[in-house]
Parts: C-alpha cells; structure tokens; sequence
C-alpha cells in the first residue's frame, strides 16, 4: 500500500465530519430562522421614571479602579419589563457629594442600554430627553457602567438574569457572569 493510498481513510473521514457539521449548521440556521418568523417583533413597553428613589441605600458597583465617582443602584427600583428590560435607577456620586441620576434600562437580548429620564437635582423632577434611543453597551464610553452592571448581574449572556432578588444577589458577589 502506497502512502496516498493510506491517506484515503483519513480524507474520506475528515470530509465526512465536514459534511456532518456542515449539515448541523445549516439544520440549526434553518430552524433557528423559521422561528425568527413566527415571533413577533419585539415592541417595547411604554415606561415611566419612579416617583421615588434613595441614595441612602445604594447596591454599589464599581465601573472601573481609581474612579472618583461611585457607582450603585437602588434596588428599590429595579424591575424587569414585560418587553424583558431591565430598568433601575442608577446613581453616580463624587467625591464633593454631587450626584448624577438616571432612570435607564437594559435590553439584555441586544446588549443595548437606554436611558429615559435624568434627574434634575434644581427642580426635584425626571427630565425626560425627547431623542432617548438604544446605545450599543461598551466597555468605553457613557455606557461603560450599563455594560458593567449587565455583566455582574442583570444579564446572564442574552438572557435576563432571573427576577431582580437574583441579580441583586449576583451584584453583591461581583462575580462576572458574561465573558
């Protein structure tokens, strides 16, 4: 037997497991695509910033080392949408004791954040941007620390990390969960 003649197994095999994972690719996009088609679009629900919130008993994260800001959330505030956002009220406080507000949420499906409303310390009131749209989540940038917090507990991978007392409790391990 010549060594080509040896080879043959081999080939025949490698592109018989080929063809196999080739086959499962196309079944799975077949299939993942005629589901696509029988979901509705995802639609959004209609939200508004809570009437109340607290500074005082903030679950804290931390956006990055060496930061002067602080970071947390109130727990009292965070829900997960019928449309499965995840909204809450995010606090960041300098070290001067000056706060910064939103009311925003998570799409944890796109990775994407929105914020609704910023609170307006002068008139004790939400002000609502008129052009809030969806912002890719990033590792830099405005939305660094809805990325943060989507990775440490809201989000599990595309999927909501169960109801907000399971989050909660995975902010407080600061354990990553998506990498």
């Amino acid at each position: 037997m010549t060594i080509r003649h040896a080879m043959l197994p081999n080939r025949v095999a490698a592109l018989g497991r080929a063809s196999l994972l080739a086959l499962t690719f196309l079944t799975t996009a077949t299939l993942a695509t005629a589901a696509d088609d029988d979901e509705t679009p995802w639609q959004e629900k209609a939200t508004e910033a809570p009437k109340t919130f607290s500074v005082d008993k903030l679950q804290t994260f931390t956006v990055s080392q060496g930061s002067s800001l602080t970071y947390g959330i109130d727990p009292e505030t965070l829900t997960v949408g019928e449309d499965w956002v995840v909204r809450y009220v995010m606090v960041a406080r300098s070290t001067s004791g000056a706060l910064n507000v939103l009311y925003e949420g998570i799409r944890c499906q796109s990775a994407e954040v929105k914020t609704y409303a910023r609170w307006d310390n002068n008139r004790s009131a939400w002000h609502t941007p008129s052009n809030s749209e969806w912002k890719a989540l990033a590792f830099g940038g405005a939305t660094r620390p809805a990325m943060i917090l989507a990775m440490e507990g809201l989000c599990n991978g595309k999927s909501v990390n169960g109801n907000p007392r399971k989050m909660l409790a995975t902010l407080k391990t600061g354990m990553y969960l998506q990498r």
